[in-house]
């Protein structure tokens, strides 16, 4: 039994090796061609990827063991119950406990503070934010209830969310957009994906595929529509706060410093937040299942381990971000940034972007699931490649619109026609799964190192404000995974025709 689990561990940590080498690639290409350095914590980086593997292995591991499970589980066990009034309090309840605290979202909202002068309130931002995820969860459950397709739901949203932005400040535009992106945490997003899919495979009617995903989709588009409301009002009716505002490169700067400077109670302290951000999720499901079901968990001690590898894989996998790819990423990021040369930061953005794409826990996450539900017909790898290249090429556009002082909605108004006009094209299948890929690129790896890149950009070139335009470079990195998926679906159906013709 151990020797069994150990080999299967030893598989997941070659697979996460394999993961991560286009991002040493990139950043050895970066660093040593181009900046022409060897940076001085060269140890530091290895081992930290090293750990970043080990916990990549931990992570999928307790995914299979905990987290999906219990998804499933308790899905099926409300659809049992019958009671839509609980099932939709739990995924309102699920949806705002795992957004408050999501590192993500605090870390783009205390940049929108920094930047904003105060005016932007960063508890207030991931109260909003928070808000309309667990309305999201709540819609998306709704709609697996009723059956509706989901093009629907998120069509109309793609017309809500445009038709604000033209009343909302543009200071709020981009920030907003970028919110979408960030919602969906590491652990989030394959726990509403095993609720999204043991919903549907519990409901007569259902499928799991067409059914099943678009949770994740709902939760990246409400924060958009909430957020410029949000802007609106604050804007409009709140006067200016205290002059705080920071430059992008004190803030690399500081991340640098901090995160190269390790001590035992840093190490206990990061596991300890780690532990704080699940503690939420891990709350409500126990909360629902043994007060509301009132029913014991069906292996209890299987789940229980699969949630302390999730926990300690993702803490190991922070922890390798921290010593190794945060650092270096950010100082490439803003070096090139004050090279002035646009062509080296698109190339940049699009490699960044693909490779920090393929180890994306979340993404490996989802893609797991599409594969396994879909019996095959979604390969993981071939499902993984094309959200990556989606990323890239939305991250190097993202750079271009900053670089040449566009307007960002113009870019994501065309991006939605493009989405609308291939849904209707794309098989049935691949939609959910298309809308879902926008909300699983943007999590731990990804919006550190676009944010760092956006704000640095806009911070350089003489005309930019960082709050108008250094935003907007996630919201970029979610919408093009959705249209190179959808392509891909579209492709492999032609090519299925073809072959059967």
């Amino acid at each position: 039994m151990i020797k069994t689990s150990l080999s299967i561990l030893l598989d997941d940590f070659k697979d996460a090796v394999k993961d991560l080498i286009p991002i040493i690639l990139v950043v050895t290409f970066f660093q040593t061609a181009v900046i022409r350095s060897i940076p001085d914590n060269l140890t530091s980086i290895i081992t930290g990827l090293l750990i970043v593997a080990i916990g990549l292995a931990l992570f999928i591991r307790g995914l299979e063991l905990g987290i999906f499970p219990i998804g499933e589980s308790l899905a099926i066990n409300f659809a049992k119950k019958g009671s839509f009034f609980w099932l939709l309090l739990f995924a309102f309840t699920i949806g705002f406990a795992t957004t408050i605290a999501e590192p993500a979202l605090i870390a783009i909202a205390d940049k929108a503070a920094a930047i904003s002068n105060g005016k932007i309130d960063a508890i207030l931002l991931r109260l909003t934010v928070a808000a309309s995820v667990g309305f999201a969860i709540t819609l998306g459950v709704f709609r697996i209830l009723r059956g509706d397709p989901i093009q629907y739901y998120i069509i109309t949203g793609y017309i809500l969310v445009v038709t604000i932005t033209f009343f909302a400040p543009h200071e709020i535009i981009g920030l907003a957009y970028d919110s979408g992106g960030v919602t969906t945490s590491t652990v989030t997003v394959p726990l509403v994906t095993a609720l999204g899919i043991g919903l549907a495979s519990s409901i007569k009617g259902r499928n799991p595929v067409i059914d099943g995903f678009g949770l994740i989709a709902f939760a990246s588009l409400t924060p958009m529509i909430f957020v410029q409301l949000y802007g609106i009002f604050v804007y409009a009716y709140l006067p200016d706060a205290a002059e705080n505002f920071i430059s992008i490169g004190e803030a690399v700067k500081e991340t640098v410093e901090l995160t190269s400077q390790f001590d035992p109670w840093e190490i206990l302290w990061d596991l300890m937040i780690v532990i704080r951000d699940v503690t939420p999720i891990l709350a409500v499901i126990f909360f629902f299942q043994y007060l509301i079901i009132r029913k014991p968990i069906a292996g209890l001690h299987k789940i229980i381990t699969g949630i302390v590898l999730v926990i300690l894989g993702l803490y190991a996998f922070i922890l390798g971000l921290e010593m190794g790819l945060f650092p270096i990423g950010e100082t490439i990021a803003f070096q090139l940034t004050e090279m002035q040369n646009n062509l080296l930061i698109y190339l940049f953005g699009f490699l960044i972007g693909f490779s920090t794409t393929m180890a994306e826990p979340a993404l490996l996450a989802i893609a797991i699931k599409a594969e396994e539900v879909s019996k095959g017909k979604i390969n993981q790898s071939t499902l993984r490649i094309s959200v990556a290249l989606g990323v890239a090429i939305g991250i190097a556009l993202g750079a271009y619109r900053i670089v040449a002082g566009d307007q960002i909605y113009y870019y994501i108004i065309a991006g939605y026609i493009l989405v609308i006009m291939m849904t209707w094209f794309a098989p049935r299948y691949i939609i959910p799964i298309a809308y879902d890929s926008g909300g699983v690129t943007t999590s731990t790896v990804t919006v550190p190192l676009v944010a760092a890149l956006g704000l640095g950009l806009a911070q350089h070139i003489e005309g930019r404000d960082p709050l108008v335009d250094g935003f907007g470079m996630i919201a970029f990195a979610s919408l093009f995974p959705i249209l190179t998926v959808m392509g891909y679906g579209i492709y492999a159906t032609f090519k299925a025709e073809k072959e059967s013709s």
